[in-house]
């Protein structure tokens, strides 16, 4: 008898990433990406976090996140103070990593049911 609950639903799950690209399914991407349970924005403009603007994550916020994390295959990015403050005026948690330790938290948190969203930047530059 098996007692195991399975999720039956599909979701979208960093299948795997490195060289400067993320897969997602059987999509590989190697441009910036916003990544949730149901959505793949795959035509995301900054390049690198530190191109990002404040206009850039009402694309992330319309995806009503609890954390967003944030990788990039740079290294662990730092966001400026100004975008920092965008994400706590509207409570929502902000983790930024490397990129595959981004791709790993991200399909955990979705793994336990969680509202996340994954900011991808596959690239190094």
């Amino acid at each position: 008898m098996k007692l195991t609950l399975e999720n039956t639903t599909p979701v979208n799950l960093v299948r795997r990433y490195g060289d400067g690209s993320v897969w997602v399914g059987e999509l590989e991407l190697t441009r910036a990406c916003v990544l949730a349970a149901r959505t793949l924005i795959t035509d995301f403009r900054p390049a690198t976090p530190t191109a990002l603007a404040l206009e850039d994550l009402d694309a992330v916020y319309a995806l009503a996140p609890e954390i967003v994390v944030l990788g990039w295959g740079g290294g662990q990015p730092f966001l400026p103070a100004r975008q920092r403050a965008w994400f706590l005026e509207r409570r929502i948690a902000i983790e930024p990593m490397e990129l595959g330790a981004a791709c790993r938290t991200y399909n955990v948190l979705l793994q336990d049911e969680r509202r996340a969203v994954a900011l991808l930047f596959p690239s190094r530059d």
